[in-house]
């Protein structure tokens, strides 16, 4: 129900966007976040925005570097990532949460998209 877009191969210091949104317009969510997994790694959160008044959580390695944000009107969050660094190298997962309460862990959330690739060289 969630469809990520905007992966891409990049190299280090270069910004990249991603989006998410729910593929049909009645889905409605409380809040929503980014997660990623790297190869070989667990799953882990990234940021974490509610939809109604755009608190934003974010993860420390990504703080200052990446901006999570929404547009309620075609329910689409984006994640913006600016100065990328190897390490970001994961496959980026958008997760939506009908509760109001709760953020960070993945049981917060009750939907998950497919994912996309997003890969960083030095």
């Amino acid at each position: 129900q969630l469809i990520e877009s905007g992966g891409g191969f990049l190299q280090a210091g270069a910004s990249l966007r991603l989006s998410c949104a729910p593929s049909e317009r009645t889905f409605s969510y409380y809040s929503m976040a980014w997660f990623r997994q790297a190869p070989g790694k667990e799953r882990e959160f990234v940021a974490h925005i509610t939809q109604t008044d755009g608190n934003t959580y974010y993860t420390e390695s990504v703080r200052g570097r990446f901006t999570i944000s929404r547009v309620n009107a075609n329910k689409t969050v984006y994640l913006q990532m600016n100065n990328l660094k190897p390490e970001d190298t994961a496959k980026y997962y958008c997760a939506a949460s009908r509760r109001n309460w709760g953020w960070g862990a993945q049981g917060d959330y009750d939907y998950w998209g497919q994912g996309t690739q997003v890969t960083v060289s030095s």
